[in-house]
C-alpha cells in the first residue's frame, strides 16, 4: 500500500509539471490560481477541518499578505523578504484574532471572523494613501531567483508549484506532529482533551495563527500573479469561496482543500462549453455532492471504496457460539 501511494504521488507530481506545457496564457493563469487558492484552503482546513474552529476571514489574511507584498516589492524589496514579512504578519494577526475563539464557538465565532473580514475591507478601501483605495495597487514585479525570471506565465506557474509543494510538505509535517494530533483532539472532544492535559487555549490560538499564515503566503503569491490588487479581491465573498473549497473537498482530510480548489476554480472553466448554463450546472453539481456526501469528495470516495472493498466474513459455524 505504501509503494502504491508513492506511485500515485509521483504520477500526480508529473501531471502537475506537465499540465501547463503547450497551454495558453489563460489556462496557465487558471492553474496558478488553483495552486495559490489550494494553499489558502490548506490553512482554513487546519483551522476548520482539524481544529474545529469556524473562520470566515481567510480572504482577509490573503489581503494582508497581498498588500504587504505589493507595497514592499514596489519599494524594491525582493519577494522572498516581502513574503516572509507577509506570513509573519498574518500569523501575528491570526494569533490576535484567535483570542475570541477562546470565548465563543461555532456560528458565534463565524460572526467574529466575518466582522474582521469586513473591517479589513473597509480599511483597505478607505486608507487611500497607503493602499490606493478603490483604485488598488498595480505593477507589482514578479520575482527573480538566481537569474531565473518568472515574468512569463509558464515561469510563474513553476514558481507557484514550488511554493505549493513547500506549503503542502509543511502542512503534512504539522498534521503528523504532536500539534496535529492535538488539533484533532481539540476538534473531537475539547473537554476530554483538556482532561488529558492538552492546553486548549494554546492549541486554539495556534490553529488560527498557522492557518492565517498559509493565507498570507497565498496572498503574497497573488500580488505578483495578478499584478493588480484592490479591496474587492479580498471581500467576504472570497472567504466564502475558500470555505466552499474546504467543504467540497472534504474538511479534515489532507487532500481535501486541493480537490475542493480544483472544483471551485477549474470546474467552471471546464463547463464553459455549455455557455450560459455552466454556472447552473456547476451549482447543481455542488448541491448534489453536499446532499449525498456532506464529507465532500474524499468522503464520497471513502464510501465508494468501502462499498466495493472485500469484507471480512465471519465463520457461520461460530455465529451461535460453541454448543457443547
Amino acid at each position: 500500500m505504501k509503494n502504491f501511494k508513492i506511485i500515485l504521488l509521483s504520477l500526480a507530481l508529473a501531471a502537475l509539471v506537465a499540465a501547463p506545457i503547450g497551454q495558453g496564457n489563460y489556462i496557465i493563469y487558471t492553474l496558478c490560481s488553483w495552486l495559490l487558492f489550494s494553499i489558502s484552503a490548506m490553512g482554513l482546513n487546519l483551522t476548520l477541518g482539524y481544529a474545529g474552529q469556524v473562520s470566515l476571514a481567510q480572504a482577509a489574511f490573503m489581503g494582508i499578505g497581498a498588500y504587504i507584498t505589493a507595497l514592499m516589492t514596489l519599494a524594491g524589496i525582493h519577494w522572498v523578504v516581502a513574503a516572509g514579512v507577509s506570513i509573519t504578519s498574518s500569523f501575528a494577526v491570526g494569533l490576535i484574532l484567535g483570542y475570541p475563539a477562546l470565548r465563543v464557538q461555532h456560528h458565534f465565532l463565524a460572526f467574529v471572523t466575518l466582522a474582521f473580514n469586513t473591517l479589513l475591507f473597509l480599511v483597505l478601501r478607505n486608507e487611500e494613501e497607503v493602499t490606493g483605495g478603490s483604485f488598488g495597487l498595480v505593477g507589482m514585479p514578479r520575482p527573480e531567483f538566481f537569474g531565473l525570471s518568472t515574468n512569463s506565465n509558464l515561469g510563474f506557474y513553476y514558481f507557484s508549484l514550488v511554493c505549493f509543494l513547500i506549503a503542502a510538505g509543511t502542512m503534512w509535517w504539522i498534521l503528523r506532529s504532536p500539534w496535529g494530533r492535538a488539533f484533532k483532539a481539540l476538534r473531537e472532544n475539547p473537554v476530554r482533551a483538556e482532561s488529558l492535559g492538552l492546553k486548549i487555549r494554546r492549541q486554539t490560538l495556534l490553529a488560527f495563527a498557522i492557518g492565517s499564515a498559509f493565507g498570507g503566503l497565498a496572498g503574497a503569491m497573488q500580488a505578483p500573479l495578478v499584478q493588480f490588487i484592490e479591496p474587492g479581491s479580498f471581500a467576504l465573498v472570497h472567504s466564502l469561496k475558500i470555505l466552499l473549497m474546504v467543504v467540497v473537498g472534504g474538511a479534515g482530510f489532507f487532500y481535501g482543500p486541493m480537490l475542493g480548489a480544483a472544483v471551485v476554480i477549474l470546474l467552471p472553466e471546464l463547463l464553459r462549453f455549455t455557455e450560459g448554463y455552466y454556472l447552473i450546472i456547476y451549482a447543481a453539481l455542488v448541491i448534489v455532492l453536499m446532499v449525498f456526501s456532506p464529507n465532500g469528495l474524499i468522503g464520497a470516495g471513502q464510501k465508494i471504496w468501502l462499498k466495493f472493498k472485500p469484507k471480512h466474513e465471519e465463520r457461520r459455524d461460530m455465529q451461535k457460539g460453541f454448543q457443547l
